[in-house]
């Protein structure tokens, strides 16, 4: 997409929305949080330039093109706007002076061109039809009405704003190359000279707020320059033409507020509500005034500290100054001759409307921001739109994005904000187990060989009392002694391996492969015969990983038998055992039907030494090694429970495993994916 009159500076956007608030024809689609205008369905009417406090909307300048091309090699008159007052109100008759200073052949009234198309507007409502007629000098509101109400175009009257009027005036009486530049309040203009309709009338547009940074830029002030008049043609009433109502003014209609064949509109907000009535069939009188700005004293190439009444003032205090300069015969005359003028033009419907969605992909869109009903519908406007409604639409349309949605990203922003505090605690967790390692690594080490030396001799003792016939409290007390002996030579084996974490022999592991052995020889053990194992592996799946093979199946038979253990209670037994691929992950889903975990004890699950089984049935240290070589993995683990209907683990494997910081060793199989 190409840029048109007004684009975006991306660099200063900052997710204000207020020019997507403020646009009319929702020319504003918002892209990476950036507000971009779309530059076929935009009206130029320059709202969003007036309302955007980062400066972060441009408008196509045409000011090195007129210095640099148009001046050295043409003769080339400049035609103001009679808004020129509210935008100078200092010294606005130096500016002619100044023009002509700056280059420019003569320096003519814009407002001429208005007295030249007053006639005409007149005529068309004295001889008017049943249908409303709409005035078309202001091009942001034909270029509304082409793209956005196409049922209005025949509306339009026919007639060329003052500026094509006057700029055909110039071609006709001046050297055939003459260019014409316009100076104005309007940014819309820079549309209009460039309408096929009326093209090479005007050969470039200018506002005031371009031309004053161009005298800025050129250390010009029009303190240094002497007052002087504009070239002729001289304009009468055309001179009230910026202000409300200046139409009606310069055309002799009838401007009574009781008139009901007349309405006069100006503001966005106005023009949108008529607009819509019109459309509707609501509105019955014969005429419409109608400006987008609140007059063009308040248009959006205006730079001026004034209010919109001091605006109005100076443009009143210029008109009582020069109108009555005006020699009434020459000014008729100059009409007069210029009677052959074709200032009628046609205007065609140019549709930008988007096909409206269905309710139901409304309502799926507003699902995807929390909205499920109409309490949800919150209305607050942050996104730029009236309503969630609005806004939903605007999506559909391919205008706006979610996170446009204020709530909706501070939802998200929580949500997130848990999740770190959660990812923390799995970091402040992984730092307590890589201490409790260190201590047991020393602990194990110490513990082993005084175990060791009991359980030898206490097997001895034991084998020596039993050739010797001698069955007795003795043998049951060595028996106990040797159990409990195993039981911490078990301990002292978890506590090394919970120690060994820390690096990683990696090689490639097929975990369909190695889920079958450990569910194999878990099924040979006499406690877990009676368990149901269902299996679901998808046979043309790879479900291959890098890793370290001792430690996954480690994870695996930890699992498998917890969640065996689990069941014990139960009269029927079923584990299922899901194994699923994607392009980067294996995933592991085992699931029981045990007696489940109690919600408060699901976060400690990873600590050492917590446990809930039964006395001597465990240590807390199946979980925590677990957690800690799925994390040397890159992996992740879910637990899911409902206390009395059991528990679902979600083992997720990386099939692809880096080497970080030297933490992961070297791998044993040249070949593994790196």
């Amino acid at each position: 997409m190409g840029y048109g009159i007004v684009s975006t500076i991306g660099q200063k956007c900052k997710r204000c929305y207020s020019c997507v608030r403020e646009c009319p024809a929702k020319a504003i689609r918002v892209e990476n949080g950036q507000a971009v205008v779309i530059t076929e369905r935009c009206i130029s009417c320059g709202h969003c330039v007036k309302v955007c406090s980062q400066n972060a909307k441009k408008v196509d300048s045409d000011v090195d093109r007129i210095v640099n091309e148009l001046m050295p090699y043409n003769d080339v008159i400049a035609i103001i706007a009679p808004a020129f007052a509210a935008s100078f109100p200092d010294n606005y008759m130096k500016l002619p002076t100044a023009l002509r200073e700056m280059g420019f052949k003569m320096v003519i009234e814009t407002a001429f061109g208005a007295d030249l198309v007053s006639q005409l507007y007149l005529d068309s409502f004295e001889n008017g039809k049943n249908k409303t007629l709409i005035a078309s000098p202001c091009p942001a509101i034909y270029n509304y009405l082409e793209k956005f109400f196409t049922n209005l175009v025949p509306n339009l009257a026919q007639i060329v704003s003052p500026m094509i009027a006057v700029g055909k005036y110039i071609k006709k009486n001046h050297e055939a190359d003459t260019k014409v530049v316009f100076i104005g309040p309007c940014i819309a203009k820079k549309s209009e000279y460039q309408d096929e309709e009326v093209a090479g009338v005007i050969d470039a547009v200018m506002t005031f707020t371009e031309l004053k940074e161009f005298f800025g830029a050129n250390n010009i002030s029009l303190d240094g320059f002497v007052e002087s008049n504009f070239d002729p043609p001289y304009s009468y009433f055309g001179k009230s033409f910026p202000l409300t109502g200046g139409l009606i003014k310069t055309a002799g209609m009838s401007n009574d507020i009781l008139a009901k064949d007349v309405i006069v509109v100006d503001g966005k907000e106005k023009v949108e509500e008529i607009i819509a009535d019109l459309a509707a069939n609501k509105i019955n009188s014969k005429f419409i005034d109608i400006l987008f700005c609140e007059g063009c004293i308040n248009g959006p190439g205006i730079e001026s500290d004034l209010n919109y009444y001091s605006k109005r003032e100076k443009v009143i205090e210029y008109i009582d100054k020069n109108i009555h300069c005006v020699d009434k015969n020459v000014w008729k005359s100059e009409l007069y001759n210029s009677r052959d003028l074709d200032l009628t033009r046609t205007f065609k419907p140019k549709s930008q409307r988007k096909t409206e969605p269905t309710e139901e992909v409304i309502k799926d869109i507003l699902a995807k921001t929390n909205k499920f009903n109409k309490k949800d519908e919150l209305n607050c406007g942050a996104c730029g739109y009236h309503t969630c409604r609005e806004y939903a639409i605007a999506i559909s349309k391919d205008l706006a994005e979610e996170d446009m949605c204020l709530p909706h990203v501070i939802e998200k922003l929580e949500k997130a904000y848990e999740d770190l505090k959660s990812t923390q605690d799995q970091l402040h967790n992984a730092e307590k187990l890589a201490s409790i390692g260190q201590l047991a690594a020393g602990v194990a080490h110490e513990m082993n060989n005084p175990l060791g030396t009991i359980l030898l001799y206490s097997s001895m003792l034991k084998k020596e009392i039993v050739k010797a016939s001698s069955v007795s409290q003795n043998v049951e007390d060595l028996s106990m002694i040797i159990d409990e002996a195993k039981r911490c030579k078990g301990i002292v084996s978890n506590l090394l391996d919970f120690a060994r974490q820390g690096k990683l022999k990696i090689s490639r592991v097929d975990i369909a492969e190695m889920l079958d052995e450990v569910t194999r020889n878990m099924q040979m053990r006499s406690d877990f015969e009676d368990v149901k194992i269902i299996k679901m592996i998808k046979e043309l799946e790879s479900h291959c990983v890098d890793g370290d093979g001792d430690q996954i199946r480690q994870i695996l038979i930890n699992l498998i038998s917890n969640a065996c253990e689990a069941m014990e209670e139960r009269e029927h037994k079923l584990l299922q055992i899901d194994l699923n691929s994607t392009n980067d992950f294996v995933e592991i889903k085992i699931k029981d039907n045990g007696c489940g975990i109690p919600e408060a004890n699901i976060k400690q699950l990873f600590t050492p030494f917590f446990t809930t089984k039964k006395m001597g049935k465990g240590t807390g240290l199946g979980l925590a090694i677990v957690y800690g070589i799925i994390k040397m993995h890159r992996g992740e683990i879910n637990i899911t429970s409902k206390l009395g209907e059991g528990s679902e683990i979600i083992v997720k494997l990386p099939k692809i495993i880096t080497k970080q910081n030297g933490q992961f060793g070297i791998k044993e199989n040249s070949n593994a994916s790196a």
